[in-house]
């Protein structure tokens, strides 16, 4: 499975063991979107470089990628990249626009237009496998973390054309072609897999897969058009053996069924505590999670205050990665983020 042979020393890391639902010597720690956003040695590296330009730089991609795991000493690093690069990788028109995210050119929303998604190949993401060899190479016994926007929520992007609050044209077409909707997220599930795949043979020790939108379905639309793709792109990485995290923002009605689709590891959002996120998830899932991120611009008692509700909430866990319930925002303070790993770390010591 190309350079998928783990270390020793990673596969024994606190963050892989919690994957694993193992005995750990303290919960593991890491933050969505630490790589980036908050840190001023990454705004610095980023000057003057589109977004997307900077997700094909191999040198560049590892630098960001390291700087939160040198800074906080977290346990795991996470791929720097952006969900929609498979998209750009197969010549999607997309742009990334500061301070609106991902805009397409042209939106998919006959069947014609599917017709442009086209298979991703290695090839097309050349620069991910040699930046994860760089990558690798420095982390040592620290594992990586390779991730993927899930195929409804680049549904929604490519539907929509960018951002939606209300998601109008998705539900649309999701309702009222549901076989094309169907088939567009069934190739979507395919271009994730192979964008997964690449990440794995690479050197990634862990997956996550991000479907940031689906919070705006009910559980029965889920589990109708959107849990088979879903469960198509876990399946596709399953033979190799590596943890598969799962993460939705708002989606507290469909904890369990984002469990059903397959992942080993459920990440929660904030708003509903751990011990009951596990009693909607079930038996034989760890969980990720989950403090609200807005809670780290409060004095650091504070802070420390509402991590250790979350620790208290998760101490009946079958395993636990701490993580904020959504990403880490850009105006926040590093210091803080340094602190609330450091506490963590040390109240939770075995």
């Amino acid at each position: 499975m190309g350079q998928q042979t783990n270390t020793s020393a990673t596969h024994e890391s606190a963050f892989l063991k919690a994957c694993r639902r193992e005995p750990v010597p303290h919960t593991p720690v890491w933050f969505m979107r630490q790589a980036g956003r908050s840190l001023p040695e990454y705004l610095k590296v980023r000057e003057g470089i589109p977004m997307l330009d900077s997700c094909t730089m191999p040198e560049l991609v590892a630098e960001i990628t390291m700087q939160p795991v040198r800074r906080h000493k977290v346990d795991a690093a996470v791929y720097y990249s952006d969900i929609v690069v498979p998209l750009k990788a197969i010549g999607i028109d997309l742009d990334i626009k500061p301070g609106v995210g991902p805009v397409i050119a042209e939106p998919v929303r006959t069947r014609a237009d599917l017709a442009r998604l086209r298979d991703l190949t290695p090839e097309d993401v050349h620069y991910v496998t040699e930046a994860i060899g760089l990558l690798t190479a420095e982390l040592g016994a620290t594992p990586l973390i390779g991730f993927a926007g899930a195929p409804f929520t680049l549904a929604s992007y490519l539907v929509e054309g960018g951002p939606s609050r209300n998601h109008e044209h998705t539900k649309a077409l999701m309702y009222g072609d549901p076989q094309l909707w169907a088939d567009l997220l069934d190739r979507l599930a395919d271009i994730t897999g192979a964008f997964l795949k690449v990440q794995i043979e690479a050197g990634a020790s862990a997956v996550q897969l991000f479907d940031s939108w689906v919070g705006a379905l009910a559980p029965a639309d889920y589990r109708r058009s959107v849990l088979p793709a879903s469960a198509k792109v876990f399946d596709a990485v399953a033979p190799y053996d590596v943890p598969r995290i799962h993460f939705g923002v708002g989606t507290g009605e469909l904890l369990g069924l984002m469990g059903e689709a397959g992942a080993d590891v459920v990440g929660v959002d904030w708003r509903v505590p751990l011990d009951e996120a596990a009693r909607r998830v079930g038996p034989g899932k760890a969980l990720q999670g989950n403090l609200d991120p807005a809670v780290l611009f409060a004095p650091t008692a504070v802070v420390e205050a509402k991590t250790q509700e979350v620790l208290d909430a998760a101490a009946g866990l079958e395993g636990h990665i701490f993580n904020l319930g959504h990403g880490v925002m850009p105006n926040m303070d590093p210091d803080a983020l340094s602190r609330l790993v450091e506490y963590v770390h040390t109240s939770t010591e075995r």
